[in-house]
């Protein structure tokens, strides 16, 4: 009995205690989740997006992003396969987003007022929000492709829409609705310009967008009925029947 003591005593300090025993299942990596590709790409891209905001175009390398991503540098090359690429297409995401909200926005409207309004709502709420990482990315000319303003991303398809419904609304032709929209298109873009560059009040900037914008398209619509829009007459005027002759000569 004495020594079935001893064993069961010996057995008590020579266990180890339950949170220092290490197992197999708890030393194996836990697998890495597999994504499909194009959620994988859009993750890398959500990544690339939070560097540059914080840090800058300079800060951001294949390394740091798969790094911080949770991928190998290769993974990330294998959608990206230089960092001009992968910044144009990080740029081109936030442009397509900026105009797929504008539109959105634009369809809801009842009015030209609320058209206005709601596109040049959208357009400024995303550059208070993502204008910085936009602005690091179009500052280098080569990620930019030409794409100067944010504006400039798929912009005759937006020009022409616009200038259609101003056409038949306010009664302009097609060839003076044209350039007067895509000239008008400006306005949001420098006043999400003055956004960041000032402390200004939101609602403020908004409705002196809108209101310039709309003011100058007023304008255009009367300057066109009295300089440039074709006079109706019911009949020429030509002597009538029954009309006396005039003694003036």
């Amino acid at each position: 009995m004495q020594l079935q003591l001893h064993s069961s005593l010996c057995d008590t300090w020579i266990s180890q205690p339950e949170w220092l025993v290490v197992t197999k299942s708890s030393t194996a990596k836990t697998p890495r989740r597999r994504l499909a590709p194009e959620v994988r790409r859009a993750a890398i891209l959500d990544e690339a997006a939070r560097i540059v905001a914080s840090d800058g175009v300079s800060a951001l390398s294949m390394e740091r992003l798969g790094r911080e991503s949770g991928v190998s540098k290769s993974l990330v090359y294998a959608y990206f396969p230089s960092m001009t690429e992968l910044l144009r297409a990080l740029l081109k995401r936030e442009l397509k987003r900026l105009r797929k909200q504008q539109m959105a926005a634009a369809e809801k409207a009842r009015t030209f007022e609320e058209l206005v309004r709601a596109v040049t709502h959208a357009y400024l709420s995303y550059i208070a929000e993502r204008g910085l990482l936009i602005h690091r990315l179009q500052s280098d000319p080569i990620v930019a492709e030409g794409h100067g303003s944010p504006t400039d991303y798929s912009r005759n398809s937006a020009v022409t829409y616009l200038a259609e419904i101003i056409s038949d609304n306010f009664g302009i032709p097609m060839d003076l609705a044209m350039p007067a929209t895509d000239i008008s298109f400006g306005l949001p873009a420098a006043a999400g310009d003055y956004l960041d560059r000032n402390d200004i009040d939101f609602k403020m900037l908004e409705d002196l967008t809108v209101t310039m914008i709309i003011g100058s398209l007023v304008a255009l619509e009367e300057n066109y009925a009295v300089k440039h829009k074709e006079l109706v007459r019911r009949r020429p005027l030509t002597k009538r029947s029954g009309d006396k002759p005039s003694h003036d000569t």
